[in-house]
């Protein structure tokens, strides 16, 4: 079996597209599609993420066809660990291949197309110049903050009080010297260590429920982040999923902190703001005002960015091949010896 791959990355963070050899998945909608994905097909997830193909910090999209009213195109999310409801980065390189590649018609100075996620229809404008995207931007799902000042005991932080909004995914988020760390002076394995030591954390003690749809409900990331009121610029570390580290000001978490600052009152509607992640290249946000939908005081934010092609590739699975699947690094050799 083959694998046909595009390889991107949305400032300095992977997406890899799968854009041929994956099977048709079955489903009136995209989390049936998602489930099939998951049941099926959950080895090929691990021969695009996983080492030797991968690494721990890889992420990447599948293409389906799409089931909502709207939608040109549709998309899951994979990663190392999983699957995702909402990654921005991933939405801006995707919608680049989708327009460049011809699978949404492209018009130009702008194309405009739905793009059905596991969150939801979002609504994508990519600039286009000669028939290359110059920029992306997207319009998110209805984003809130859910937890204000929540209290989660750390294990080697003690009692940390914490936001979550939900941007498509639900992010913790507080700033980093409020657990004892300088921000830009902090080690970053440190303040890594420290957000995965609180997902762990509000995972288990923050009971997180999303009014739409039950199976969105559960942290997904921390995000610590640095002090700069807005809205001047800001930088922030993002560590998702099975405790990946994000490379982009990552689109969810930027969304999820635009909305956690508009409900405090600290950004107003139309004001825009520049989001870093360990990269010097940012997304800017902008607050566009009320959503509709289930959540009282949910907003609609506007994420833009662009991304670059890396390169393409077969990915050949040899069933004589031990590790053709894909392998993650044992946590101790005796996790190893376990598996003999």
């Amino acid at each position: 079996m083959e694998l046909e791959i595009v390889d991107m990355h949305t400032s300095g963070e992977p997406v890899r597209i799968v854009t041929g050899g994956y099977p048709d998945l079955p489903g009136a909608t995209i989390l049936e599609k998602k489930d099939a994905a998951l049941r099926n097909h959950d080895a090929l997830r691990r021969v695009m993420m996983q080492e030797p193909r991968g690494h721990a910090d890889m992420f990447g999209m599948i293409p389906v066809k799409p089931s909502a009213p709207g939608a040109a195109i549709g998309a899951l999310f994979i990663h190392h660990s999983g699957y995702s409801t909402m990654s921005g980065h991933g939405l801006i390189a995707f919608s680049r291949w989708a327009v460049e590649s011809g699978r949404v018609k492209r018009t130009e100075p702008e194309t405009r197309f739905g793009l059905e996620l596991p969150c939801g229809v979002v609504q994508v404008t990519c600039a286009v110049k000669d028939g290359k995207v110059t920029s992306t931007y997207f319009d998110g799902v209805p984003s809130f903050l859910s937890h204000r000042d929540a209290p989660v005991e750390v294990p080697g932080l003690g009692r940390v009080v914490l936001d979550i909004a939900y941007g498509g995914a639900f992010y913790a988020i507080l700033p980093a010297s409020s657990v004892g760390f300088d921000f830009f002076k902090a080690s970053v394995d440190d303040m890594v260590a420290a957000a995965r030591a609180i997902n762990d954390a509000a995972r288990a003690q923050v009971k997180i429920v999303h009014p739409d749809a039950a199976e969105f409900g559960y942290l997904f990331g921390t995000i610590l982040i640095d002090d700069a009121p807005p809205p001047r610029p800001t930088y922030h570390l993002c560590v998702f999923a099975g405790n990946q580290i994000d490379r982009s000001p990552t689109g969810g978490g930027v969304t999820s902190r635009m909305a956690r600052d508009f409900a405090r009152g600290t950004i107003q509607a139309g004001v825009s703001r520049k989001f870093y992640g360990p990269t010097p290249v940012p997304f800017e946000a902008t607050v566009m005002g009320p959503a509709s939908g289930a959540v009282k005081d949910a907003v609609t934010i506007r994420v833009a960015g662009s991304a670059s092609f890396l390169g393409r590739s077969t990915f050949v699975i040899d069933d004589a091949d031990p590790l053709t699947n894909g392998f993650t690094l044992p946590a101790t050799y005796g996790d190893l010896a376990g598996k003999r």
